[in-house]
């Protein structure tokens, strides 16, 4: 089953026939009490979008008892807003059909991988409560995400940039207000949800860096967080199955969302 993100029409359509209808794959947990749920951004650079980092997590997900959505947000040729326009769209979803589909709509969470990270840390950064007198209900429910879970994100495009990210996301040259407002390193408050946070320390495409300054400004600003920083793993490794060592950050991350109430 895959649902349209926008079943009344894109908004900002630019007649790219690949890109121009978003849509959210839901993995629901069956029977029960409500479950918790989580929005799944893969990675890609805001290019493209790895299969690695879509299913794969969201079974690994119903497998701990969470339902998942993986989010196919639009990237280039589109560039901001679309793609946080997308993933706030899913989290409003997600909390619409929480009676269809068996959710706790207090227990709406987002995960992102690489640029789908820094995706998930705008989610957590820019959000706001939903617009009661919105003509589609949908628009009525509020986006912010409950938890973060950010996986060698992308997060600043100041310091330590992926300026892949940057530039298929906000073009080259960026427009310097954007940069800021995309660099969720400054954009932390203590209205950002709790946050899961996992890197390697000899990333070569997004360094370490990105993580630590996102777990900095958390800590400033008290905000709950656990941070694993792995010694050695190349970038994308998605579950990290392979990999001795990194591939425990799942047997962690189930630990923190049980803990969080997931």
């Amino acid at each position: 089953m895959s649902l349209l993100l926008w079943p009344q029409g894109t908004p900002n359509a630019l007649g790219n026939e690949a890109e121009d209808l978003p849509t959210l794959v839901p993995y629901l947990v069956e029977g029960g009490a409500p479950t918790a749920a989580v929005v799944i951004c893969p990675g890609g650079g805001y290019a493209r979008r790895a299969d690695h980092e879509g299913e794969p997590i969201a079974l690994w997900l119903n497998s701990l008892g969470i339902s998942a959505f993986v989010v196919h947000y639009r990237v280039a040729p589109y560039q901001h807003p679309n793609p946080l326009s997308d993933a706030q769209r899913a989290i409003r979803i997600v909390r619409s059909k929480a009676k269809e589909w068996n959710i706790d709509s207090a227990r709406v969470g987002i995960l992102g991988f690489s640029a789908g990270g820094h995706l998930a840390s705008a989610s957590g950064t820019h959000h706001d409560s939903g617009r009661p007198d919105a003509e589609d209900p949908i628009e009525r429910e509020g986006c912010r995400p409950d938890l973060l879970v950010l996986c060698y994100p992308v997060i600043s495009f100041i310091a330590y940039p992926h300026t892949g990210s940057r530039n298929n996301l906000l073009g080259d040259p960026a427009d310097p207000q954007l940069v800021e407002l995309l660099s969720s390193e400054n954009q932390v408050t203590d209205q950002t949800p709790p946050t899961f946070l996992w890197h390697t320390a000899d990333d070569q495409s997004v360094p370490v860096e990105n993580s630590l300054m996102f777990a900095s400004a958390l800590s400033r600003h008290k905000v709950p967080f656990e941070l694993h920083v792995y010694e050695s793993g190349r970038h994308g490794l998605g579950l990290a199955e392979e990999q001795v060592g990194v591939r425990a950050w799942t047997d962690a991350c189930a630990i923190w969302l049980a803990k969080q109430g997931f």
